[in-house]
C-alpha cells in the first residue's frame, strides 16, 4: 500500500514540476488512476466526496477574499495610503527603507505578489533612482516583506497547507500571528539599520504626491469594512468565508452600486479566484483518495519507522530551517499537496501534531522564498520592474531571506508554535 502511495505522490510531483500536466489535472487524474489499479471501484466516489467536503470552506473563503481585495483595489483604496507614506519618507533612507516595508505590507493585504509589486515598485522606484539608492535594496525589502505577509490566512501557502491537512486555516495561522509580526519587526529593524549606513547622492529632490480622493466617505467605509472583516475573522466571531462574503457584498454596494459596474469588477477578478478554487478542490480529490484507500496511513507508518527517532522528534524544526530554500525546488502545489501530508502523518505517528509541520513549512516555503523563486512568475515581475537581473537579485536577497526565516523559526520555538 505504501508503494502505491509513494508512486502516486512521485507521479504528481513529476507531472507538475515537469509541466506535463497542470496541478489541477495531476491532482485529480493520477490518484484516481492509481486507485483503480489497486482495485477500488465505486468507493472512489466516496473518497472524493469526503476529500472535497473538507476543503470546501477554505475554497469558498479564498474565492471571496480574492473578490473582496480585488474590489478594494479597483476602488483605489490604497492610493491615498501609498501617497501618504511616500510623502512622509522624503529623501531620508532611515525613513525610506522602513517606509518601503510599511507600504509593501499594506498593499500585500490581498495576498497577491503580482499586485503588490505592481503597486509598490512603480511608486518607490523613482524615489530610489533620484537618490541613487541601490535598486537591489528595494527589491530585497519588498521581497522580504511580501514574503512574511504571504503567511496571511487568505494567502496561497496558508490556504494550501490547511487544505492539505484538512484543517481550519485559522487553526494553522492564529498560533503563528506573533511569529509573523516578529518577522515584520525583524525587517523593519534591518531596514532602519541599513538606512543608517546609506547616504543618498541627491538632496531635496522629493516632490509631494497628491492623489485626488473622489469620495472620502467611500474611503472611510472601505477602510472600516476591511478592519471589520479582518477583526471578525481573526477573533472567530464569524467564519472566514462568511466574513469575506459579507465584506465583498458591502464593498460592491459602496463602490460599484450599478449592476453593470458590479458585473465588470467581478468578471475582472473571477478568473484568479476560480482557478485557485479549482486547484483546492482538486487537492481535495487527491487527499480524499490517499486517505480513503489507506495509502497515506501506510506511508506514514513506514516513514515513522524508517526515520531515526532523533530526526523525527525534530522534524518540524528541520522543515522550518529548509523551508525557504525549498521554494527554489518545489512550486507550492507540489510541496503543500504532495509532501506536507506525508511529513505531517509521519510526525503524528511520532506524537507530534501534524499542524506543526504545516506551520514550519509556512516559515519559508513560498512565503519568504516566493519572491526569489524561479518557479513563481511574480519573481520575474519584481526583477523586471526593478530593472535587475534575476541572479543579482537572488545573490543579494537570498541570504537575508534565509536569516529572516531562521529568525522566525527561533521565535516559533520560543512561543511554542514548534515544540522541541
Amino acid at each position: 500500500m505504501e508503494f502505491a502511495g509513494l508512486a502516486t505522490i512521485l507521479l504528481v510531483l513529476f507531472a507538475i514540476l515537469s509541466k506535463r500536466f497542470s496541478a489541477l489535472v495531476a491532482l485529480i487524474v493520477i490518484p484516481i488512476f492509481i486507485a483503480l489499479l489497486m482495485g477500488f471501484g465505486l468507493e472512489i466516489n466516496t473518497f472524493i466526496g469526503q476529500g472535497i467536503s473538507k476543503v470546501a470552506p477554505v475554497a469558498v473563503m479564498f474565492i471571496f477574499a480574492i473578490l473582496f481585495f480585488g474590489i478594494l483595489h479597483e476602488a483605489k483604496m490604497f492610493d491615498p495610503i501609498v501617497a501618504a507614506i511616500i510623502n512622509v519618507v522624503g529623501h531620508d533612507p532611515r525613513k525610506i527603507f522602513p517606509g518601503t516595508v510599511l507600504l509593501t505590507a499594506l498593499v500585500h493585504l490581498d495576498g497577491s505578489g503580482a499586485s503588490t509589486f505592481l503597486i509598490a515598485i512603480p511608486a518607490l522606484k523613482p524615489l530610489y533612482e533620484k537618490l541613487a539608492l541601490d535598486l537591489r535594496i528595494l527589491a530585497c525589502l519588498v521581497a522580504m516583506t511580501a514574503g512574511v505577509c504571504n503567511m496571511l490566512p487568505w494567502g496561497g501557502p496558508a490556504i494550501r497547507a490547511a487544505s492539505a491537512l484538512e484543517l481550519s486555516v485559522l487553526d494553522v495561522y492564529l498560533p503563528m500571528l506573533w511569529v509573523q509580526l516578529s518577522g515584520l519587526l525583524m525587517i523593519v529593524a534591518y531596514a532602519f539599520i541599513l538606512g543608517q549606513r546609506v547616504t543618498p547622492s541627491v538632496k531635496d529632490c522629493h516632490e509631494k504626491i497628491v492623489v485626488p480622493i473622489d469620495s472620502r466617505l467611500h474611503l472611510g467605509i472601505n477602510v472600516l469594512t476591511t478592519l471589520a472583516v479582518l477583526s471578525l475573522m481573526v477573533s472567530g466571531v464569524l467564519k472566514p468565508m462568511i466574513a469575506f462574503m459579507l465584506g465583498t457584498v458591502i464593498a460592491l454596494l459602496v463602490n460599484f452600486p450599478k449592476l453593470e459596474q458590479q458585473t465588470d469588477v467581478l468578471n475582472k477578478h473571477a478568473k484568479t479566484a476560480l482557478l485557485m478554487a479549482g486547484i483546492l478542490f482538486a487537492a481535495g480529490v487527491f487527499n480524499g483518495i490517499l486517505k480513503g484507500t489507506g495509502m497515506l496511513e501506510a506511508m506514514a507508518s513506514q516513514g515513522a519507522h524508517a526515520i531515526p527517532s532523533g530526526l523525527t522528534d525534530s522534524l518540524a524544526i528541520i522543515i522550518g530551517l529548509v523551508a525557504m530554500p525549498m521554494s527554489l525546488l518545489f512550486d507550492p502545489d507540489s510541496f503543500y499537496f504532495g509532501i506536507v501530508p506525508v511529513l505531517a502523518s509521519v510526525a503524528e505517528h511520532s506524537g507530534i501534531a501534524g499542524v506543526e509541520i504545516a506551520q514550519a513549512a509556512l516559515l519559508g516555503q513560498m512565503t519568504t522564498g516566493f519572491a526569489v523563486s524561479p518557479l513563481t512568475p511574480s519573481t520575474f515581475l519584481l526583477v523586471g520592474l526593478c530593472g535587475l537581473d534575476l541572479a543579482d537579485h537572488q545573490r543579494y536577497t537570498i541570504p537575508k531571506l534565509l536569516l529572516l526565516s531562521w529568525g522566525m523559526v527561533f521565535v516559533s520555538i520560543l512561543t511554542g508554535v514548534i515544540s522541541l
